[in-house]
């Protein structure tokens, strides 16, 4: 059974205390990275616990609430491994799966009012990546994010990473011919594409 590491801030601690209960109870093994209370607290705190819980594989999944989700996943996705996504309904939760193999759900604390939360993470958690196309998508995302770890140019290997004037390297898209760079003046450089 998966294991689910769950961390809030204070606008999410009840949600996750119910959440823990829930799978518990549906035969999932639970690690609580906090908050216990209401007291004010900052969120990228919780969000890291959770991430490096998941990122090194000592959780399969993450759950993380605070107030809308999205200060949650900003901060999750920090970390190599870590695929975090705020979700709001069913769709979100069964598409972020099938087709993104989030690894972190991001709950909004203050919107979710009475949907059934509970459903909505059990779905998630049962829900299995479809892989296929969307493997080689995930694979692509594993390398943006090993060559932004490691120093490496984004896009390193897939000809898609330029450098121009001494600039920093920007993404491009095939047949996309302006270049996004830093230190130029030379603006004929950019138009150019500088290749």
């Amino acid at each position: 059974m998966l294991k689910v590491c769950l961390g809030s801030d204070h606008r999410g601690f009840q949600i996750k205390a119910r959440l823990i209960q829930t799978l518990n109870a549906n035969g999932f093994q639970t690690i609580d990275a906090g908050t216990d209370s209401d007291s004010p607290v900052d969120y990228p705190d919780f969000a890291q616990k959770v991430a490096r819980q998941v990122g090194t594989g000592a959780a399969d999944r993450g759950i993380l609430i605070c107030g809308t989700g999205i200060g949650m996943a900003v901060a999750a996705n920090k970390f190599p491994g870590v695929r975090a996504a705020p979700c709001y309904d069913e769709v979100m939760v069964e598409m972020s799966r099938r087709h993104n193999d989030v690894n972190v759900l991001c709950l909004p604390g203050d919107l979710i009012g009475e949907r059934p939360v509970d459903d909505l993470v059990l779905m998630w958690l049962r829900t299995e990546f479809e892989g296929g196309r969307h493997s080689k998508r995930i694979r692509k995302i594993s390398a943006l994010e090993t060559s932004a770890v490691c120093g490496g140019p984004p896009g390193a290997g897939d000809g898609s990473a330029v450098v121009a004037n001494g600039g920093t390297p920007s993404l491009r898209q095939p047949g996309d011919d302006t270049v996004s760079h830093e230190n130029t003046t030379d603006a004929s450089a950019t138009r150019r594409g500088n290749r």
